[in-house]
């Protein structure tokens, strides 16, 4: 009996066009990429010991990459943990593994919802036609080219996942990186150990992101997929406490962000994984051991909150802030540009007309890709959101990832994104990603019965 996980044949003719329309894009993006980093480059020449050190360390992934693909794209998701600039580290790891992949033949968009690539391809293409616009172009470039990795990034780990050993090694990985950073970082706050000051700053703690606002999200689908993992055991084999204990530190952790978009990213899509788990058949008991498990992460929280005397700081952070006011203020003056510039003023520009960031995603696709790139973003996230309801209430899971955590984790970054510029955050395209790779595989179960 065929395996419903196995890769199902296509027409040679659509396997040839995917195939040349990867190796298209891929060298596209390759060169887009070179070309940012040539211009960061120029502008901020950084010193001969760190050039010498990258050079090194590109080699000894491309080599680790055609040795031990699979190691290689461990490495990568380890190092989503450490994006405290532009391109990060696991920018180049994936660079690498990604371009290994479309010239050894590993990496097909058949793979892929058609309607996926689709959107990103127009996305791309609308973010090319914007910099007709820009005001300062080596920005647009860098921008545009973080951006254009991120969608190639997506659509390649959805075409990676195609098995319950590469699911578990990702989101394993992922799971390990999360749950590692979030201890060391929630100790950092009140244990003096060395390198400490890189992990938090002022009472927040932060990881190795350049903003505590990105930390806190981050473990946010960690939290949720092991929680799933507490009532349905798929993915991993550890026992209850061992789950719920680091269910816990991740939990402590989103606290100490003192994040408030991360403390709702978390809360919905807790909200959103109950609520799917409970309407299941049988799903009482399910339901019942998330609702275990984050009574027991909460009452952790306020421990650590009382021994460590953060109530004061807490109720100060989840009070309205005064700048609250001109993050408001910068959207609305986003839609004010996009008023007198339909078609967008270009790639990273929001703040080249703003004294503020865009804090949201919808904003910034709109001031910088025009209505229609706000209207393809929203197909896109709109369209994600539906492949992960219709996997969540059919009861599939992608390769052992519970698709009620994916959809939790989805609607929690969807609430996230109106009040942060989520575009270039990694892990939210690891949670699309990881949600097509899902689509593609309940589509092959239907086409085998």
């Amino acid at each position: 009996m065929p395996s419903l996980e196995a890769t199902h044949p296509l027409p040679r003719s659509r396997l040839d066009l995917g195939r040349g329309l990867t190796l298209v894009g891929g060298a596209a993006g390759l060169t887009v990429l070179c070309l940012a980093i040539s211009v960061g480059l120029s502008q901020r020449p950084p010193p001969l010991v760190l050039v010498f050190a990258a050079g090194l360390s590109l080699l000894g992934t491309l080599a680790l990459a055609l040795a031990r693909y699979d190691a290689a794209v461990a490495l990568g998701v380890l190092l989503l943990a450490v994006v405290r600039f532009e391109p990060a580290p696991p920018d180049l790891v994936f660079a690498v593994v990604i371009t290994v992949a479309v010239v050894t033949g590993r990496f097909s968009l058949r793979r892929v919802p058609l309607s996926v690539t689709v959107l990103v391809a127009v996305f791309m293409t609308l973010n090319l036609l914007a910099m007709l616009e820009v005001i300062d172009a080596a920005r647009a470039v860098t921008f545009f080219a973080i951006t254009l990795y991120l969608g190639a990034f997506g659509l390649w780990l959805a075409a990676y996942v195609d098995s319950r050993r590469r699911a578990r090694l990702v989101v394993g990985t992922y799971v390990a990186a999360a749950t590692l950073f979030a201890l060391a970082s929630s100790l950092a706050l009140f244990l003096p150990f060395p390198g400490h000051q890189f992990l938090v700053v002022g009472p927040r703690a932060q990881g190795l992101f350049k903003d505590p606002n990105v930390f806190g999200p981050f473990l946010v689908p960690a939290a949720l997929i092991l929680l799933e993992e507490a009532a349905t055991p798929r993915l991993f084999r550890l026992r209850p406490a061992a789950k719920l204990t680091l269910i816990s530190v991740l939990a402590v952790a989103i606290l100490f962000s003192f994040s408030r978009a991360a403390w709702l990213n978390f809360a919905v899509g807790a909200l959103v994984l109950f609520t799917v788990l409970a309407l299941r058949r049988g799903g009482g008991r399910r339901a019942f051991a998330v609702l275990a498990g984050a009574v027991a992460a909460t009452a952790v929280i306020f421990a650590a909150v009382a021994v460590t005397s953060s109530f004061g700081f807490l109720q100060e952070r989840a009070r309205f802030q005064v700048y609250d006011v001109q993050r408001f203020g910068a959207q609305l003056s986003g839609v004010e540009v996009a008023l007198q510039y339909p078609l967008g003023i270009g790639p990273g520009q929001f703040e080249r007309v703003s004294t503020l960031s865009a804090h949201s995603t919808y904003v910034r696709a709109l001031t910088e890709e025009g209505f229609v790139g706000l209207a393809v973003v929203l197909a896109l996230v709109l369209l994600t959101l539906g492949f992960a309801l219709g996997s969540a209430f059919a009861g599939h899971a992608t390769y052992g990832i519970g698709s009620a955590a994916l959809l939790g984790a989805w609607c929690g970054l969807l609430a996230n994104s109106v009040f942060v510029d989520t575009l270039h955050w990694r892990h939210l395209w690891l949670v699309a990603a990881l949600i097509w790779a899902g689509t593609s595989l309940s589509r092959a179960r239907y086409t085998w019965r």
